[in-house]
């Protein structure tokens, strides 16, 4: 009886074909976004418009969020006419510096005033230009986290939005299948949700393995275009090492 114990447990520990087969359950997986991100205000100023709701799609270079910038317009449209004064104060003392009629250090402190007028309406149009908010990607917005005409400062949170044209396959196998999967190794997965069965291509490993379990995190991308798919679906991935 003890020698059979003996053998049993040696047969468990020994090396060699500990990952020869699948892992015991299921390999479980998650549909993450290509990219996703929080918009936050770069200005302190009230909410005007709020063009998406949560759940709605938006496209690149679509003005998600406008704030009321009044203020800042004025403070613009101030900026550019003191610059145009400035322009005109140097071209006319160019010329009277050409007469000789002033000196060289005149002039010179006029086209100072020109720089600190230019450097004024810089700044003013960058901060007008923080006043529309764009999409960086298209899209679908996750969480809304403003309303309209609530006054924002700067830093806080706007809108929570997401990439879905491109669905990642995030999950988790040991380690030692690196051998054998490499990015560009083609598999399946079924999502539960709509129990279809989904083409993934393999596209990167992750960079750390863990040392506790010894697993690594891999990530793929579903082949096409699935309308019924969302991020946080979940599935089983249909990966068996080979023999």
């Amino acid at each position: 009886m003890m020698l059979r114990r003996f053998l049993l447990v040696l047969a468990v520990t020994l090396p060699g074909a500990a990952w020869a087969q699948a892992p015991q359950g299921d390999i479980r997986a998650q549909l993450t976004p290509r990219d996703y991100t929080t918009l936050a205000a770069e200005i302190g100023a009230k909410v005007e418009k709020i063009a998406v709701r949560e759940g709605e799609r938006f496209t690149k270079g679509q003005t998600l969020i406008a704030f009321d910038c009044s203020v800042q317009r004025a403070q613009l449209t101030e900026a550019r006419a003191t610059l145009s004064a400035a322009e005109k104060t140097v071209a006319v003392n160019k010329r009277l510096l050409e007469l000789q009629t002033i000196g060289k250090l005149e002039y010179d402190l006029a086209q100072a005033e020109v720089d600190k007028a230019r450097a004024k309406d810089s700044a003013g149009a960058a901060v007008v230009a923080k006043c529309q908010v764009p999409a960086p990607f298209d899209g679908r917005v996750v969480e809304q986290k403003a309303r309209s005409q609530q006054f924002v400062q700067p830093g806080q949170a706007l809108l929570d939005i997401l990439d879905d044209t491109e669905l990642e396959v995030d999950f988790v196998v040991p380690s030692k299948w690196l051998i054998w999967l490499k990015p560009g190794y083609a598999f399946q997965v079924v999502i539960d949700e709509t129990t279809r069965t989904y083409p993934v291509k393999l596209v990167r490993a992750g960079a750390r393995i863990d040392p506790v379990s010894q697993t690594v995190r891999m990530m793929g991308t579903i082949g096409g275009r699935f309308p019924e798919l969302s991020a946080g679906m979940s599935g089983k991935v249909l990966l068996t090492p080979p023999p």
